[in-house]
Protein backbone atom coordinates (compact mmCIF):
# COMPACT_ATOMS: atom_id res chain seq x y z
CA UNK A 1 0.00 0.00 0.00
CA UNK A 2 0.87 3.56 -0.66
CA UNK A 3 0.58 5.69 2.79
CA UNK A 4 0.71 9.50 2.92
CA UNK A 5 1.46 10.75 6.78
CA UNK A 6 1.03 14.21 7.82
CA UNK A 7 3.41 15.01 10.78
CA UNK A 8 5.38 12.47 10.19
CA UNK A 9 8.29 13.56 12.26
CA UNK A 10 6.77 13.95 14.85
CA UNK A 11 6.22 11.67 17.97
CA UNK A 12 3.50 9.31 16.51
CA UNK A 13 4.41 9.93 12.92
CA UNK A 14 8.08 8.47 14.17
CA UNK A 15 7.21 5.60 15.94
CA UNK A 16 4.72 4.69 12.32
CA UNK A 17 7.34 5.27 10.47
CA UNK A 18 9.68 2.57 12.57
CA UNK A 19 6.30 0.39 12.88
CA UNK A 20 6.05 1.19 8.39
CA UNK A 21 9.15 -0.36 7.30
CA UNK A 22 9.31 -1.56 3.99
CA UNK A 23 6.09 -2.56 4.31
CA UNK A 24 4.78 0.02 2.67
CA UNK A 25 5.34 2.98 0.39
CA UNK A 26 5.01 5.95 2.81
CA UNK A 27 4.70 9.86 1.92
CA UNK A 28 5.93 12.25 4.71
CA UNK A 29 4.40 15.63 4.97
CA UNK A 30 5.71 18.00 7.36
CA UNK A 31 6.71 21.66 7.87
CA UNK A 32 10.50 21.09 8.27
CA UNK A 33 11.94 17.75 6.48
CA UNK A 34 14.23 15.62 8.89
CA UNK A 35 17.80 15.57 7.16
CA UNK A 36 18.05 11.78 6.85
CA UNK A 37 18.45 8.75 8.94
CA UNK A 38 16.12 5.99 10.22
CA UNK A 39 13.50 6.01 9.98
CA UNK A 40 13.09 8.98 7.62
CA UNK A 41 15.33 7.72 4.95
CA UNK A 42 12.80 5.84 2.86
CA UNK A 43 10.25 8.53 3.20
CA UNK A 44 9.01 10.75 -0.32
CA UNK A 45 9.02 13.68 1.94
CA UNK A 46 6.94 17.12 0.45
CA UNK A 47 7.00 20.13 2.68
CA UNK A 48 3.90 21.57 3.66
CA UNK A 49 2.46 24.04 6.01
CA UNK A 50 -1.22 23.03 7.05
CA UNK A 51 -1.56 27.09 7.55
CA UNK A 52 -0.71 28.04 4.53
CA UNK A 53 -4.06 29.04 1.36
CA UNK A 54 -2.30 26.84 -0.43
CA UNK A 55 -2.30 23.73 1.88
CA UNK A 56 -5.14 22.14 0.26
CA UNK A 57 -3.59 22.07 -2.58
CA UNK A 58 -0.10 21.18 -2.11
CA UNK A 59 -1.82 18.48 0.08
CA UNK A 60 -4.08 17.34 -3.10
CA UNK A 61 -0.79 16.52 -5.07
CA UNK A 62 1.22 14.90 -1.96
CA UNK A 63 -1.79 12.47 -1.72
CA UNK A 64 -2.07 11.12 -5.50
CA UNK A 65 -2.25 7.43 -5.69
CA UNK A 66 -2.18 6.90 -2.13
CA UNK A 67 -4.67 4.93 -0.28
CA UNK A 68 -4.41 5.74 2.83
CA UNK A 69 -3.81 9.17 4.58
CA UNK A 70 -3.44 9.37 8.51
CA UNK A 71 -3.21 12.63 9.75
CA UNK A 72 -1.64 13.08 12.75
CA UNK A 73 -0.24 16.98 12.12
CA UNK A 74 -0.93 19.06 15.09
CA UNK A 75 1.01 21.96 16.83
CA UNK A 76 1.03 22.41 20.99
CA UNK A 77 3.21 25.40 20.46
CA UNK A 78 3.44 29.01 20.39
CA UNK A 79 0.38 28.29 23.36
CA UNK A 80 -0.08 32.24 23.61
CA UNK A 81 -1.18 32.12 19.77
CA UNK A 82 -4.74 30.40 19.86
CA UNK A 83 -5.38 31.56 16.22
CA UNK A 84 -2.53 29.86 15.06
CA UNK A 85 -2.87 26.46 16.72
CA UNK A 86 -6.44 26.81 15.74
CA UNK A 87 -5.50 27.32 11.95
CA UNK A 88 -3.03 24.63 12.25
CA UNK A 89 -5.22 21.92 13.78
CA UNK A 90 -9.00 23.06 12.68
CA UNK A 91 -8.17 24.59 9.50
CA UNK A 92 -5.39 21.82 8.68
CA UNK A 93 -8.19 19.49 8.86
CA UNK A 94 -10.68 20.89 6.50
CA UNK A 95 -7.22 21.33 4.30
CA UNK A 96 -6.32 17.26 4.63
CA UNK A 97 -9.82 16.12 4.31
CA UNK A 98 -10.71 18.91 0.63
CA UNK A 99 -7.29 17.49 -0.70
CA UNK A 100 -8.25 13.51 0.34
CA UNK A 101 -11.58 14.22 -1.05
CA UNK A 102 -9.92 15.96 -4.50
CA UNK A 103 -7.33 13.36 -4.67
CA UNK A 104 -9.65 10.23 -4.48
CA UNK A 105 -8.37 8.72 -1.28
CA UNK A 106 -10.42 6.13 -0.18
CA UNK A 107 -9.26 5.87 3.26
CA UNK A 108 -8.52 8.56 5.80
CA UNK A 109 -7.54 8.25 9.77
CA UNK A 110 -7.27 11.20 11.92
CA UNK A 111 -5.78 11.57 15.52
CA UNK A 112 -8.18 12.31 17.52
CA UNK A 113 -7.56 12.57 21.33
CA UNK A 114 -8.63 11.60 24.66
CA UNK A 115 -8.46 15.24 25.07
CA UNK A 116 -11.49 15.54 22.62
CA UNK A 117 -13.82 13.71 25.25
CA UNK A 118 -15.92 16.31 27.56
CA UNK A 119 -14.58 16.27 30.90
CA UNK A 120 -15.27 12.62 33.20
CA UNK A 121 -12.33 12.14 35.33
CA UNK A 122 -12.06 8.75 37.13
CA UNK A 123 -15.11 7.93 34.56
CA UNK A 124 -14.14 4.83 31.54
CA UNK A 125 -15.77 5.92 28.75
CA UNK A 126 -16.26 3.84 25.34
CA UNK A 127 -16.50 5.88 21.81
CA UNK A 128 -19.76 7.12 21.92
CA UNK A 129 -19.38 9.66 25.06
CA UNK A 130 -19.37 13.21 24.64
CA UNK A 131 -16.59 15.16 22.73
CA UNK A 132 -16.60 18.66 23.65
CA UNK A 133 -13.68 18.90 25.27
CA UNK A 134 -12.60 21.25 28.24
CA UNK A 135 -13.29 24.95 28.18
CA UNK A 136 -9.85 26.12 29.29
CA UNK A 137 -7.42 24.32 26.97
CA UNK A 138 -7.03 25.39 23.09
CA UNK A 139 -5.51 22.12 22.29
CA UNK A 140 -8.19 20.10 23.65
CA UNK A 141 -11.44 22.37 22.53
CA UNK A 142 -9.49 21.95 18.69
CA UNK A 143 -9.80 18.32 18.87
CA UNK A 144 -13.44 18.29 19.47
CA UNK A 145 -13.83 21.09 16.89
CA UNK A 146 -11.49 18.68 13.91
CA UNK A 147 -13.79 15.93 14.70
CA UNK A 148 -17.35 17.96 13.89
CA UNK A 149 -15.89 18.46 10.84
CA UNK A 150 -15.50 14.97 10.23
CA UNK A 151 -18.51 14.31 11.82
CA UNK A 152 -20.55 17.43 8.99
CA UNK A 153 -18.35 15.30 6.57
CA UNK A 154 -19.62 12.10 6.80
CA UNK A 155 -23.04 13.83 6.76
CA UNK A 156 -22.37 15.49 3.90
CA UNK A 157 -21.41 12.40 1.73
CA UNK A 158 -23.19 8.95 3.39
CA UNK A 159 -23.63 6.97 0.83
CA UNK A 160 -22.44 9.04 -2.16
CA UNK A 161 -18.56 8.01 -1.75
CA UNK A 162 -16.28 5.00 -0.81
CA UNK A 163 -13.74 6.89 1.52
CA UNK A 164 -13.67 5.23 4.93
CA UNK A 165 -12.82 7.72 8.16
CA UNK A 166 -11.21 6.52 11.00
CA UNK A 167 -10.18 8.32 13.78
CA UNK A 168 -8.14 7.18 17.02
CA UNK A 169 -8.39 8.64 20.34
CA UNK A 170 -5.17 8.04 22.49
CA UNK A 171 -4.47 8.88 25.66
CA UNK A 172 -1.02 10.75 26.35
CA UNK A 173 1.39 9.41 24.31
CA UNK A 174 4.77 8.85 25.19
CA UNK A 175 7.88 7.29 24.25
CA UNK A 176 11.98 7.91 25.01
CA UNK A 177 12.48 9.22 21.10
CA UNK A 178 9.91 11.99 21.85
CA UNK A 179 11.59 13.21 25.74
CA UNK A 180 13.34 15.92 24.80
CA UNK A 181 10.69 17.57 22.62
CA UNK A 182 7.76 16.67 25.86
CA UNK A 183 10.39 18.38 28.36
CA UNK A 184 11.26 21.41 25.89
CA UNK A 185 6.81 21.83 26.15
CA UNK A 186 6.80 21.05 29.74
CA UNK A 187 9.79 23.05 31.17
CA UNK A 188 11.76 26.14 30.38
CA UNK A 189 14.86 25.67 28.36
CA UNK A 190 16.95 27.34 30.69
CA UNK A 191 16.46 24.60 33.11
CA UNK A 192 18.87 21.37 32.53
CA UNK A 193 17.23 18.10 31.97
CA UNK A 194 19.26 16.38 34.94
CA UNK A 195 17.26 18.22 37.25
CA UNK A 196 14.31 16.10 36.68
CA UNK A 197 16.87 12.98 38.33
CA UNK A 198 17.86 15.41 41.41
CA UNK A 199 13.82 16.55 42.30
CA UNK A 200 13.76 16.00 46.03
CA UNK A 201 9.41 15.89 46.29
CA UNK A 202 6.83 16.15 43.55
CA UNK A 203 3.89 18.48 44.62
CA UNK A 204 0.96 17.26 43.04
CA UNK A 205 -2.74 16.28 43.94
CA UNK A 206 -3.69 12.89 44.45
CA UNK A 207 -6.55 12.77 42.54
CA UNK A 208 -4.38 12.01 39.14
CA UNK A 209 -5.68 9.01 36.98
CA UNK A 210 -4.98 9.73 33.29
CA UNK A 211 -4.49 7.14 30.16
CA UNK A 212 -1.24 6.84 28.41
CA UNK A 213 0.28 4.78 25.60
CA UNK A 214 3.30 3.99 24.17
CA UNK A 215 3.87 5.58 20.63
CA UNK A 216 4.92 2.40 19.25
CA UNK A 217 1.46 0.75 20.85
CA UNK A 218 -0.43 3.24 19.00
CA UNK A 219 1.58 3.02 15.68
CA UNK A 220 0.38 -0.84 15.85
CA UNK A 221 -3.26 0.52 16.59
CA UNK A 222 -2.87 2.80 13.31
CA UNK A 223 -1.24 0.01 11.22
CA UNK A 224 -4.20 -2.38 12.23
CA UNK A 225 -6.84 0.46 10.88
CA UNK A 226 -4.82 0.92 7.79
CA UNK A 227 -4.38 -2.83 6.88
CA UNK A 228 -8.51 -4.01 7.78
CA UNK A 229 -10.08 -0.72 6.64
CA UNK A 230 -11.39 -0.22 9.96
CA UNK A 231 -13.46 2.18 10.20
CA UNK A 232 -14.95 4.50 13.24
CA UNK A 233 -13.64 5.62 16.15
CA UNK A 234 -11.11 3.91 18.23
CA UNK A 235 -9.78 4.46 21.98
CA UNK A 236 -6.30 3.57 22.13
CA UNK A 237 -4.68 3.34 26.07
CA UNK A 238 -2.69 0.88 27.95
CA UNK A 239 -3.40 -0.08 31.62
CA UNK A 240 -3.01 0.64 34.41
CA UNK A 241 -4.30 4.27 34.89
CA UNK A 242 -1.44 7.00 35.27
CA UNK A 243 -1.75 8.01 38.65
CA UNK A 244 0.20 10.80 40.65
CA UNK A 245 2.28 8.04 42.49
CA UNK A 246 3.15 6.42 39.70
CA UNK A 247 4.60 9.63 38.38
CA UNK A 248 6.49 10.22 41.47
CA UNK A 249 8.00 7.04 41.77
CA UNK A 250 9.20 7.36 37.85
CA UNK A 251 11.13 10.73 38.99
CA UNK A 252 12.69 8.97 41.79
CA UNK A 253 10.52 11.97 44.65
CA UNK A 254 8.50 11.33 47.74
CA UNK A 255 4.93 12.68 46.22
CA UNK A 256 3.01 15.88 48.32
CA UNK A 257 -0.23 16.81 48.26
CA UNK A 258 -1.12 19.58 46.17
CA UNK A 259 -4.66 20.54 45.03
CA UNK A 260 -4.83 20.96 41.10
CA UNK A 261 -6.46 24.01 41.42
CA UNK A 262 -3.37 25.63 43.29
CA UNK A 263 -1.24 24.23 40.54
CA UNK A 264 -3.26 25.19 37.71
CA UNK A 265 -2.68 29.04 39.35
CA UNK A 266 0.86 28.56 39.91
CA UNK A 267 1.38 27.33 36.29
CA UNK A 268 -0.96 29.61 35.00
CA UNK A 269 0.65 32.47 36.70
CA UNK A 270 4.06 31.44 35.08
CA UNK A 271 2.80 31.26 31.53
CA UNK A 272 1.33 34.67 31.73
CA UNK A 273 5.05 35.95 32.90
CA UNK A 274 6.48 34.09 30.50
CA UNK A 275 7.95 32.30 32.62
CA UNK A 276 7.45 28.69 31.29
CA UNK A 277 5.93 27.33 28.67
CA UNK A 278 2.99 24.98 29.44
CA UNK A 279 -0.18 26.12 29.14
CA UNK A 280 -2.08 25.88 32.63
CA UNK A 281 -4.97 24.40 30.61
CA UNK A 282 -2.80 21.27 30.45
CA UNK A 283 -3.52 21.06 34.22
CA UNK A 284 -7.36 21.21 34.08
CA UNK A 285 -7.12 18.72 31.23
CA UNK A 286 -5.00 15.76 33.23
CA UNK A 287 -7.61 16.25 36.14
CA UNK A 288 -10.85 16.39 33.74
CA UNK A 289 -9.50 13.53 31.32
CA UNK A 290 -11.91 9.95 31.74
CA UNK A 291 -10.08 6.85 31.27
CA UNK A 292 -10.66 4.95 28.30
CA UNK A 293 -12.43 2.07 27.22
CA UNK A 294 -10.38 0.08 24.50
CA UNK A 295 -12.50 -3.14 23.83
CA UNK A 296 -13.44 -2.19 20.61
CA UNK A 297 -9.77 -1.99 19.34
CA UNK A 298 -8.81 -5.12 21.03
CA UNK A 299 -12.00 -6.98 19.65
CA UNK A 300 -11.87 -5.27 15.99
CA UNK A 301 -8.34 -4.94 15.55
CA UNK A 302 -6.75 -7.43 18.08
CA UNK A 303 -5.21 -5.00 19.61
CA UNK A 304 -3.19 -5.12 23.05
CA UNK A 305 -0.68 -2.68 24.16
CA UNK A 306 3.05 -4.29 24.30
CA UNK A 307 4.19 -2.03 27.10
CA UNK A 308 2.42 -1.29 30.34
CA UNK A 309 1.69 2.76 31.19
CA UNK A 310 3.64 2.76 34.00
CA UNK A 311 6.61 1.60 32.16
CA UNK A 312 6.34 3.88 29.09
CA UNK A 313 5.90 6.87 31.41
CA UNK A 314 9.02 5.72 33.13
CA UNK A 315 10.72 4.81 29.98
CA UNK A 316 10.17 8.38 29.06
CA UNK A 317 11.05 10.21 32.02
CA UNK A 318 14.70 8.05 32.22
CA UNK A 319 15.34 9.13 28.74
CA UNK A 320 14.62 12.90 29.51
CA UNK A 321 17.12 13.12 32.29
CA UNK A 322 19.19 11.78 29.83
CA UNK A 323 18.06 14.26 26.79
CA UNK A 324 17.20 11.16 24.35
CA UNK A 325 15.52 12.41 21.20
CA UNK A 326 15.08 11.68 17.76
CA UNK A 327 16.96 13.02 14.23
CA UNK A 328 14.09 15.15 13.40
CA UNK A 329 13.81 18.65 13.48
CA UNK A 330 10.72 18.22 15.90
CA UNK A 331 12.00 15.58 18.31
CA UNK A 332 15.88 16.86 17.96
CA UNK A 333 17.86 16.53 21.60
CA UNK A 334 16.56 19.82 23.75
CA UNK A 335 19.79 21.61 24.12
CA UNK A 336 19.72 24.11 27.11
CA UNK A 337 22.29 26.37 24.97
CA UNK A 338 20.44 26.74 22.33
CA UNK A 339 17.17 27.08 24.17
CA UNK A 340 18.75 30.02 25.74
CA UNK A 341 20.17 31.42 22.40
CA UNK A 342 16.19 31.15 20.98
CA UNK A 343 14.77 33.01 24.38
CA UNK A 344 17.07 36.32 23.70
CA UNK A 345 16.94 36.15 19.89
CA UNK A 346 13.37 34.93 19.56
CA UNK A 347 11.58 35.19 22.76
CA UNK A 348 10.19 32.60 24.82
CA UNK A 349 8.66 29.36 23.17
CA UNK A 350 5.00 30.21 23.81
CA UNK A 351 5.84 33.03 21.71
CA UNK A 352 7.01 30.84 18.84
CA UNK A 353 6.23 28.75 16.02
CA UNK A 354 9.10 26.73 15.33
CA UNK A 355 10.33 25.64 18.80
Amino acid sequence: MRVAITGASGNVGTALLRRLGNEHQVVGIARRIPDGGAPYDKVSWHSVDLTDPGAADALTAAFAGVDAVVHLAWGFQPSHDVGYLRRLGVGGTAAVLQAARSAGVRHLIHMSSVGAYSAAPGRRVDEAAARDGIASLAYSQHKAAAERLLDNYQREVAGTESMVLSRLRPGFVVQPDAASALLRYGLPGYLPARLLSLLPVLPLDRRLSIPVVHADDLAEAIVRVIERRAGGAFNIAAEPPVTRDDVAAALGARPVQLPARALSLLAGAGWRARLQPLDPGWIDLAFSVPLLDTGRARTELDWTPSVDARDALAQTVRAMARRQGAGSPVLRVRSGLDQLRKLVGSGPLGNRRLP
